[in-house]
């Protein structure tokens, strides 16, 4: 049957399958004309072009009967080609549809892929080679058929018992034994049941997935012969990666990632996707044109005002996307709502999310709490309930932790670094310890804000391992081996510091962001920039020595105990005030037992810290229903010698103290010992012990 053409409707943007035809609608304010492509093959050749119609001159759109699912397509968009003046529209360029739901094929880097003639001198003429033979392709998706939730409902956990795993989709399941070879790597691989298994044996509430939008393999990586294994180079935010899926890309991604999140969410774990809304895969003025440059490079980049053929670059990579644009705003939040509602996700992590908060007045870009894309977050009612966690620096010029609005929880760089320092051994740590492991009150009380606006971290992708992080020298971390020491001395060390990490991190209040394969000991080898390294550098080992065992059985028991005691995962600041008749909600003591005084918090010398929660300041559940719990102690040691800790008081009810764990050892004692109020406690050297009061 030909197709046909007629006028269709502008809304809603992308293509739309109703079970005869596919309605498509695209904006570009400046734009003379838009065509859409037809292809039969994702390398293959144009078969059929269509000129789609407007009726405001800004959305262009057509309905095409007897196109189906699996179609592939792109646009052309005509006009002024006038880079100085921010326009490059080259009709020679096919560029995807930012509202695609599915992109098949892969980029096969070539100079007609740049819509300006090769040397990109200050005066850019237009490059009239047909990019199509090397472009990717957008393809049509049932939208028409409802997929089988088979009664899914998020599992919607909250925030305060969250514990967040951030973990790569190929990475968790690539080198599993026991996933089947064919779904290694993917999502189906993820969903896989030994992989489920290993995150409920952790307790872990949520993954946080590495970017799963499409994205693009750089051209200097490919011709380096590598990739983008992290995924920070996106290129359409509504269309999972292809690369992730086992079945196939004219669509099927869009099935798997679904049955992904159905898996995930029967398992009790919620799915928050890392997205990135600051920038694109295009780069700068001499990057490749694929989708928005070529459809409304004005619309959808900031670019420098007098020469327009320049872009802000806040992010670093090139571009900056102009999300104070109404229209590239609707992209962002129509993006977030699709994924919330058709793709089933519980969150987001928003990568350089400064960004997301700058609004241009007079020709500046000024942080704002309130800029468009705050308010349009606010007042959504889908994303409304959806957890929302920030990145909250782009540069230098926009580090913005603790300046996000309420219903925001900030990646919190200062906890990360007061941690390492503090482990590391370095002097005038102490003070600040105290204030990040009790919720960061100094970073968002102010704001009326609590402390779980703080999302407690360690490592992430971006860096080192934390094997890595006690194994390599760097201005953030150390080599654990000393002089004379033997090499069991050096890992017995190493091993003591992952623990010691791990407790610190799940006894902190705020929300635990723990880096995947952490449990594990995972290691690359050092490299602190991993993003390129798609192969056994990042992907996790699960053939576990002895230690690597242990360190796992342990991760587990530290995070049985954050759920085991309301105290840690509280919503409200403590205040040093007392909770109950006799005990504060929270006590700092030095190690003759007696409370921290103004002149022991000034030396900076000290590296020994007692933190006390009563247990009585925990908070109500859901219901309003009290939550018992025992006081807590927490005891840390970042000296190199072991020091004896006298026990405070418990509280008039108890009168001993449990142990409930000991980094110095790698195992939990099956039955843990007692110690009298007033007893001292040996902690040992580089270690943490938790106790939990006792009576009688």
């Amino acid at each position: 049957m030909a197709l046909q053409l007629w006028p269709g409707r502008p809304d809603p943007l992308g293509a739309t399958w109703d079970g005869k035809g596919v309605n498509l609608a695209i904006f570009s304010e400046n734009a003379s004309g838009v065509d859409v492509c037809l292809f039969d093959q994702a390398a293959g050749p144009e078969t059929q072009r269509f000129a789609l119609c407007t009726l405001d001159g800004r959305l262009w759109h057509g309905y095409i009967a007897g196109l189906a699912p699996g179609q592939l397509y792109g646009f052309r968009a005509h006009g002024q080609y006038a880079p100085h003046d921010g326009l490059r529209f080259n009709p020679s360029m096919l560029l995807l549809d930012p509202y695609a739901r599915a992109i098949a094929g892969t980029i096969n880097w070539n100079p007609a892929l740049y819509d300006f003639q090769p040397g990109g001198g200050p005066e850019l003429t237009p490059n009239t080679t047909d990019s199509a033979p090397y472009a990717a392709r957008c393809v049509v998706v049932d939208t028409n058929t409802p997929f089988d939730w088979q009664g899914d409902h998020p599992p919607d956990i909250p925030l305060a018992d969250s514990i967040i795993y951030e973990t790569h989709v190929k990475g968790i399941s690539e080198l599993h034994p026991n996933v089947p070879a064919n779904l290694r790597g993917t999502y189906a691989g993820l969903a896989s049941q030994p992989i489920i298994q290993h995150l409920q044996s952790l307790g872990i509430t949520a993954v946080e997935l590495l970017p799963v939008q499409h994205f693009v393999d750089d051209e200097a990586l490919v011709r380096a012969g590598l990739v983008n294994y992290w995924g920070y180079q996106p290129i359409g935010h509504f269309a999972p990666a292809a690369r992730y899926c086992s079945s196939g890309d004219r669509g099927q991604q869009v099935t798997e990632f679904k049955q992904m999140v159905r898996a995930l969410h029967a398992a009790g774990i919620e799915v928050i996707l890392d997205v990135v809304y600051n920038h694109t895969a295009e780069g700068d003025r001499l990057g490749p044109t694929l989708s928005c440059r070529g459809l409304d490079n004005p619309t959808y980049y900031v670019l420098v005002s007098g020469d327009a053929q320049y872009y802000v670059d806040v992010t670093g990579v090139g571009n900056t996307f102009r999300v104070d644009h109404p229209q590239t705003l609707k992209l962002v939040t129509d993006s977030l709502r699709y994924w919330v509602q058709e793709m089933h996700v519980d969150g987001f992590r928003f990568d350089l999310a400064s960004v997301l908060g700058l609004d241009e007045e007079s020709g500046t870009l000024n942080f704002d709490q309130a800029s468009r894309f705050f308010d349009t977050v606010y007042q959504d009612p889908t994303l409304a309930h959806v957890k929302l966690f920030a990145e909250p620096w782009a540069s230098r010029q926009f580090y913005e932790l603790g300046q996000f609005p309420v219903r925001w929880s900030e990646w919190n760089g200062r906890y990360r670094d007061n941690l390492r320092h503090f482990w590391r051994g370095d002097s005038g740590q102490l003070a600040e310890l105290a204030s990040r492991l009790s919720g960061s009150s100094d970073l968002y009380a102010g704001g009326r804000r609590g402390p779980l606006s703080s999302v407690n971290l360690i490592t992430v992708h971006d860096g080192l391992s934390l094997r890595d992080l006690v194994s390599y020298n760097s201005d953030t971390s150390w080599d654990c081996r000393t002089p004379g020491w033997s090499d069991s001395q050096v890992e017995a060390l190493r091993n003591q510091q992952q623990r010691n990490f791990l407790t610190s991190l799940l006894v902190s209040i705020g929300v635990p962001l723990v880096q995947g394969g952490s449990e594990i000991g995972r290691s690359q080898q050092g490299n602190a920039n991993a993003y390129d390294e798609d192969n056994a550098t990042s992907w996790y080992h699960v053939d576990l020595t002895a230690d690597q065992q242990a360190l796992l059985d342990f991760t587990r028991q530290v995070i049985a105990l954050r759920k085991a005691h309301p105290i840690l995962r509280r919503s409200t600041f403590l205040q040093g005030a007392p909770a109950a008749a006799d005990l504060k909600d929270v006590s700092w003591h030095r190690p003759d037992g007696a409370e921290m005084g103004a002149q022991d918090w000034a030396d900076g010398n000290a590296r020994v810290l007692g933190v006390r929660f009563a247990g009585d300041a925990a908070e109500p559940d859901d219901q309003g229903q009290p939550r018992p719990d025992d006081p807590l102690l927490i005891l840390v040691n970042a000296w190199w010698g072991e020091l004896g800790f006298v026990l405070p008081s418990a509280g008039s009810t108890r009168n001993r103290w449990e142990l409930v764990l000991d980094t110095s050892a790698a195992t939990v004692p099956a039955l843990p010992p007692t110690f009298n109020v007033g007893q001292s406690y040996a902690l040992g050297p580089r270690s943490t012990a938790v106790l939990r009061g006792r009576s009688g």
